[in-house]
């Protein structure tokens, strides 16, 4: 654990809390759950901010999901900010820029405390009796075409103040190709703005682009991508000029996994029982994004529907994709669900477009002879019930 500087300040970096985010993809009670984590999780980062004695927390951008978030929602956020006595700093992001009407007009009619802080303008703001300036660059509009941060170099702060930049958006020349172009951010901002440290919003992952700037990620991980979510960063500060100790912590509660997971026969099957059971709490913490490949006869694809099910019961959430998992059916099987002239030729044509590659209708044919398949065998069960 970190030794809280004598003389320096102590922060607590988050952002991307979208606060509301309907994650429509995940049904029912579920995906109920799953959003109302996200509120669990900002309990989390009060407590270790407590914890930790923290001089603020700074929530870089996107508190919420959307402006038009239900006043309940805006209500319960404010109480589960108002439990915890420490500095809370919001800016607004591109999912919640700061309108003329926005969440952050109906949040600060709610009387909020005067621990909680909206920066919805671009004035610096002092705490810690002084020793710490946070100037903020927040959004008002979802797409701002210019870097809104130029202007830090051009506002003056105590001289015995720890300067802290608090922005927003996609860092130019750092980024992966697949992050927003929009809302641009220089990579030389913190050297050019003399910041002590730049917290950044927008890429939900946590990401060091250089000694004094950082993007934490969002807390409470909400979608299937390995760009290390879930986490907070606690920055110490010495003073003004001090390189920023980051310690990286987690506090996300749910695991989303991706997996890729072969499938040709039996073995492969009580492979993946296997890879399932390593999960810690699968009924609690995991969602799991399950892609399978091979190709598999109409006995083990039995098996396997068998295996989905058993784990789609005891996972908080599974999703399979079986576009590249095909169906191999054999002689023996054909034979065994028997039939004659009409029966045979059709089980016969499916079987020959499920093979063929370029055919439009080919996974609709996989699926109708596993179909067939399931119910020859729940008629043979019926029919024989020792079977």
């Amino acid at each position: 654990m970190a030794v809280r500087p004598a003389r320096g300040i102590r922060l607590l970096h988050t952002a991307d809390w979208q606060i509301g985010k309907r994650l429509r993809f995940i049904p029912g009670d579920t995906g109920a759950l799953v959003r109302e984590q996200r509120l669990r999780t900002i309990e989390a980062v009060g407590a270790l901010a407590l914890e930790r004695k923290v001089d603020a927390v700074l929530v870089a951008g996107d508190v919420f999901d959307m402006n038009t978030v239900a006043e309940e929602t805006l209500r319960r956020f404010a109480h589960t900010l108002e439990q915890f006595r420490v500095p809370w700093v919001l800016l607004p992001g591109n999912h919640d820029p700061a309108l003329a009407e926005s969440a952050w007009t109906r949040l600060a009619r709610l009387a909020l405390p005067s621990h909680v802080h909206l920066l919805t303008s671009f004035e610096p703001l002092l705490l810690a009796n002084g020793r710490l300036a946070i100037l903020p660059a927040p959004l008002r509009a979802k797409h701002e075409p210019t870097d809104l941060t130029e202007e830090f170099a051009n506002i003056e702060t105590p001289s015995a103040a720890i300067r802290v930049g608090l922005a927003h958006g996609a860092v130019t020349n750092r980024l992966p190709a697949r992050a927003e172009a929009s809302n641009p951010i220089s990579d030389t901002r913190a050297s050019q703005a003399q910041l002590d440290y730049l917290a950044l919003g927008d890429w939900h992952g946590t990401l060091k682009i250089a000694e004094r700037t950082w993007y934490s990620g969002t807390p409470e991980t909400d979608r299937f991508r390995d760009n290390d979510s879930g986490n907070v960063l606690l920055v110490d500060i010495e003073g003004p000029g001090a390189p920023p100790v980051v310690e990286t912590i987690r506090v996300g509660h749910y695991r989303w996994t991706s997996w890729t997971h072969s499938v040709h026969n039996a073995e492969d099957i009580a492979a993946l029982h296997v890879r399932f059971e390593t999960l810690d709490r699968p009924w609690d913490r995991h969602l799991v994004s399950l892609k399978l490949q091979g190709a598999i006869d109409l006995t083990a694809r039995a098996a396997l529907e068998e295996a989905l099910e058993h784990w789609q019961a005891r996972l908080r959430f599974l999703q399979t994709d079986e576009a590249s998992l095909h169906a191999a059916v054999t002689e023996e099987e054909i034979e065994e669900m028997g039939g004659e002239g009409f029966v045979r030729q059709a089980v016969a044509r499916l079987r020959s477009i499920q093979l063929d590659n370029e055919h439009p209708d080919r996974h609709a044919a996989r699926d109708a002879l596993a179909m067939l398949y399931s119910d020859y065998q729940e008629i043979k069960s019926d029919v024989d019930p020792a079977h």
